[in-house]
């Protein structure tokens, strides 16, 4: 079975940090890049931050760029995203993806997880 499970969000301050994690599992990890997405409240769905199988390309929203790091552990089947000055724009549910091929292509996404930034 093919999942992706996120972990890692809460509430933070502006200017805080937090680290999200997405467990994954069912696919050849490494062989696939992974994508974070977030959802702000009555907004679109939109790409945060990617990176390759190998882990030696990541390209990032302008957003967030060199306030967020995007990293992956191949031996641990796990993505991690890290989440630096912190402001209440960020403020979004925050989705793992991958898109696998498994017999055909397979866009899989993991539940979500709450980050809210306020004082």
């Amino acid at each position: 079975q093919v999942q992706l499970v996120e972990s890692g969000g809460g509430l933070v301050q502006p200017g805080g940090s937090l680290r999200l994690s997405c467990a994954a599992s069912g696919f050849t990890f490494s062989s696939y890049a992974m994508s974070w997405y977030r959802q702000a409240p009555g907004k679109e769905r939109r790409l945060v931050a990617a990176i390759t199988g190998t882990g030696g390309s990541t390209n990032y929203a302008d957003s967030v760029k060199g306030r967020f790091t995007i990293s992956r552990d191949n031996a641990k089947n796990t993505v991690t995203l890290q989440m630096n000055s912190l402001k209440p724009e960020d403020t979004a549910v925050y989705y793992c993806n991958a898109v696998v091929y498994l017999g055909g292509y397979l866009e899989v996404w993991g539940q979500g997880t709450l980050v809210t930034v306020s004082s």
